[in-house]
């Protein structure tokens, strides 16, 4: 990669920067383009989660180049974050370093840095720090995050699950609460520390909470002396009628049946008016809380807002049946950040096996269109079903005209998310801690690390 110095350019048309990234980053920029001498196409593919990475594996051994663009080193699976936050599974179970598992494709590069803008004119992504990257190409891949309807100030007090250190915050927070409760007298602060609102009643709600009171009833009950942890409460808040409102309405009664078994205190049509540290505030009143999780909607990341494109209603990028990105030449989207509407009234919704299938079917479609110029196939989703767990050997699977509940549908969800996990190695140990716990209710991962901050609501590094 070769280093050069530029001064910037009057703004041309098709330039567009998020709010937070002043023009002035295309100052004194360093190119991190491969070098010229190198004339096969490149692509530069920005995230590397799973729409991202399928992508990549798709263009690995073809005759262009790739460049992965990621502010951190590992691909993440984030369905099975809530499990390290709940203390279920660790880290480095559902981690794996990018470049891991792409070595193998020689002309795939690994870039480790945050994107901050785009300049399309020049067909340019602007890095932190001053650097940018040329491209023929560009893949916006860039996932989500969880949206707090213009609070952001509760995004410190109720931590979502989209990042490993959110899931290490929440788990420390837990277990911190319980650490807590077993000195305090006061049987009003033991209740507090020892209870964890849930807000959002979809599938990563409904599994955070089955798996925090788990975490209360098995492996936590036989731990401590002077508390029932037994008798902690977990509420999973929601402000629409039902649970799981993307699943059938048998489905989601199941699942509150299940979470009544596990003593979850479930409260539909129960909006968040506000989020303070330490209680939620409803329109019923105040519930205190030691430990706060958000799971409730999603908003694209920042880089929908480098492209002056059609946008869905939650902001997502609206693109063709290729895949492309309109009145946007070679950039196109998938995953997460793409508003794809497939046939139907409603786009396709943001889940692992949408990502992972548009990511698959761009990557053969650049590869065939550079090395053959063959025309790009429309995108064409093939639903292999949706699932949430609830708890131990219960779960729920919609597979359109049929839909399946209990320790079937457990099964079934363990084995599919195995399977998405990367690497054999993975696969093998989550399969063996997955077992070992449903043995014998142990979670192994109950570790506060020693920086984490013991008070409510404080934030953990």
């Amino acid at each position: 990669m070769r280093a050069l110095a530029e001064s910037a350019p009057q703004e041309p048309e098709g330039h567009h920067l998020p709010p937070r990234a002043p023009f002035e980053i295309f100052e004194a920029a360093r190119d991190r383009t491969p070098a010229p001498t190198d004339d096969r196409p490149h692509i530069v593919i920005l995230g590397a989660g799973f729409a991202g990475l399928a992508c990549a594996k798709q263009l690995g051994d073809h005759p262009v180049r790739v460049t992965i663009v990621d502010r951190t080193n590992y691909h993440l699976f984030v369905p099975l974050l809530y499990q390290v936050a709940t203390a279920a599974l660790s880290p480095a179970d559902i981690a794996e370093p990018i470049r891991k598992i792409l070595r193998r494709f020689r002309n795939i590069d690994v870039v480790m840095a945050e994107a901050v803008g785009l300049d399309l004119a020049r067909r340019r992504l602007a890095l932190a720090g001053g650097d940018f990257i040329g491209f023929d190409r560009l893949v916006l891949a860039a996932g989500s995050d969880y949206n707090y309807f213009g609070h952001e100030a509760w995004r410190a007090r109720a931590p979502g699950l989209k990042t490993l250190g959110s899931a290490r915050e929440i788990r420390a927070r837990i277990l911190a609460g319980f650490e807590r409760a077993e000195t305090e007298h006061d049987p009003v602060l033991q209740q507090k520390l020892t209870t964890t609102i849930v807000v959002g009643g979809g599938p990563t709600g409904v599994e955070t909470a089955g798996a925090v009171a788990e975490l209360a009833r098995h492996a936590l009950a036989r731990d401590f002396r002077n508390i029932d942890p037994a008798s902690a409460h977990v509420l999973l808040l929601e402000a629409g009628p039902r649970l799981l409102s993307s699943f059938p309405p048998t489905l989601g009664e199941y699942a509150r049946r299940r979470l009544a078994k596990l003593r979850v205190t479930v409260a539909t049509e129960t909006a968040v008016s506000d989020v303070c540290d330490g209680y939620v505030r409803t329109a019923s009143g105040t519930i205190p809380a030691q430990t706060i999780i958000w799971c409730a909607g999603i908003t694209p990341s920042p880089s929908a807002g480098w492209l002056r494109v059609p946008k869905d209603a939650t902001g997502r990028i609206v693109v063709e049946p290729d895949l492309s990105v309109r009145d946007a030449p070679s950039v196109y989207c998938i995953g997460d950040l793409a508003s794809f509407s497939d046939g139907s009234r409603h786009p396709l919704p943001a889940l692992a096996q949408v990502a992972k299938q548009q990511g698959e079917h761009l990557g053969r479609n650049l590869a065939a269109a550079l090395d053959r110029h063959a025309p790009m196939a429309p995108f064409r989703f093939r639903d292999r079903g949706n699932a949430a767990i609830i708890g131990r050997s219960a779960a729920v699977f919609d597979f359109g005209r049929w839909q399946l509940t209990g320790w079937l549908a457990w099964v079934l969800w363990s084995l599919v998310h195995i399977w998405l996990l990367v690497g054999f190695q993975k696969r093998l140990l989550v399969s063996v801690e997955w077992f070992w716990r449903w043995l014998t209710y142990e979670h192994g991962a109950r570790i506060i690390p020693e920086t984490s901050p013991r008070e409510t609501g404080s934030d953990v590094d």
